[in-house]
């Protein structure tokens, strides 16, 4: 006797396009919006990839999400923007997720809870998937990197204004001697060699008030060893990462202050480049479609 696949349960008018915001079925405090592809049929054969774009500290997931609409169609790529409210758990908190770790809650766990959700719903591949995250989410994305490199296809870093170093001469968060015991994994050196990895910034993003603050609860010994500004910051960042056998792109957006908006287009060529060298892009009628193996 035969087994076929379990359908997929139809779509709405709101589950195509730009979604409405959804809970999260792993812990219904957060939510989610997509970009899908209008035609997607959730029983055909065509699997889609997925790019992850991750809010900064204004929370912007759904101005995020539409901004990469022209992408996804582009590319056939589904388009997942989480939403981690301000004020879990601390009333006032505005930075909960940029730690991963934040009282009981594991941001990473709960990502890569709604990627398994909208995988279970449309036809996405959610075994390696693009990441990028800007300013609150550049910090998420890079640190997600360290723990979940098995997860990615590619990572984009965008302007984090406190970085973790692959220093394994700091403790967390300035450097990750001892990630192990914060996460309960080690770095998984080889995995994150093999990811693509790409750092953006504005070359004018220069401002040092809010990420230079001695008195921050987040503040550590170590917490300004990278450099003053954002810039620099990210350049350290990428000489830990090349000193580790971790090749950088690099790209630096002259005249953009801390304007993750005017950052997006050398992302999209990133993204677009990386799934075009896995063999997954749609651009122009590129790449197979059907199931992937």
């Amino acid at each position: 006797m035969s087994h076929q696949p379990a359908r997929r349960p139809r779509l709405s008018h709101y589950e195509l396009g730009a979604t409405s915001l959804f809970a999260s079925q792993v812990d219904q405090r957060f939510s989610y919006c997509l970009y899908v592809p209008q035609d997607v049929d959730p029983d055909g054969s065509e699997t889609y990839p997925l790019a992850v774009i991750v809010h900064g500290t204004l929370r912007s997931a759904q101005a995020y999400r539409d901004a990469f609409a022209d992408f996804a169609e582009t590319h056939r790529c589904v388009i997942l923007a989480p939403l981690f409210p301000c004020g879990i758990i601390e009333p006032g908190d505005l930075n909960n997720y940029k730690w991963i770790k934040f009282h009981d809650i594991r941001f990473d766990h709960l990502l890569l809870g709604m990627v398994d959700e909208i995988a279970g719903k449309y036809p996405v591949d959610g075994s390696k998937f693009l990441l990028f995250g800007f300013s609150g989410g550049g910090q998420f994305v890079h640190r997600f990197f360290y723990l979940h490199p098995e997860r990615l296809l590619g990572v984009s870093i965008g302007a984090p204004g406190k970085v973790t170093l692959l220093d394994t001469s700091r403790d967390w968060w300035p450097g990750v001697r001892d990630i192990e015991q914060q996460f309960g994994k080690p770095l998984n050196w080889d995995a994150m060699r093999q990811v693509a990895v790409q750092m953006v910034v504005g070359g004018a993003d220069v401002e040092e008030w809010e990420i230079n603050d001695p008195n921050s609860p987040m503040w550590v010994e170590g917490a300004d060893v990278a450099g003053r500004n954002r810039v620099e910051r990210l350049k350290t960042l990428k000489g830990s990462f090349e000193q580790a056998g971790i090749p950088v792109r690099f790209d630096v957006v002259p005249g953009v202050a801390h304007e993750g908006f005017r950052v997006l287009e050398p992302v999209k060529t990133f993204f677009g480049d990386v799934l075009t060298a896995a063999g997954l892009s749609r651009a122009d009628g590129d790449g197979a479609r059907g199931e992937r193996g």
